[in-house]
């Protein structure tokens, strides 16, 4: 099972370069793992499409009940935020080694504990990912 990370759902419901590799690739798991955390950062990713007017607000709403319907549909399982996936986090970050910000290290550490590969569009995390000898597949 995967773990998709946010970057990955932004390209799934909004017009970008990878759309079609990350629908080829969604398309192909059955019943793809987020998290709270995935969310509120789709949400928040979308609302800053809107204020930089990448994006109309009407179309940025179609975007959001598209992906709240998908998860009232059971397309994706959801996965809750536990306090060890943020104690998990704190730690890596405090290792001092990493340039984890902070919501990477915890789609890292949700992915790590609940034995995930992570899947991503995002090289830094995916770098990082790697430097924890963590499971990770980039999509580029």
């Amino acid at each position: 099972m995967v773990y998709i990370d946010t970057s990955v759902l932004v390209a799934y419901y909004c017009p970008e370069l990878l759309s079609e590799k990350v629908e080829t690739f969604l398309t192909a798991h059955t019943k793809p793992i987020i998290s709270a955390l995935t969310e509120i950062e789709l949400f928040s990713a979308v609302s800053k499409k809107v204020r930089k007017k990448e994006m109309k607000r009407k179309d940025a709403g179609r975007v959001v009940a598209r992906f709240l319907a998908d998860i009232e549909n059971g397309y994706y399982t959801y996965l809750p935020l536990e306090a060890s996936h943020y104690r998990l986090a704190r730690d890596w970050i405090g290792m001092f080694i990493l340039p984890l910000r902070t919501l990477d290290a915890l789609h890292l550490a949700i992915s790590s504990s609940e034995g995930l590969d992570i899947i991503t569009t995002d090289p830094g995390l995916f770098k990082s990912a790697k430097a924890l000898s963590l499971n990770a597949i980039l999509l580029e």
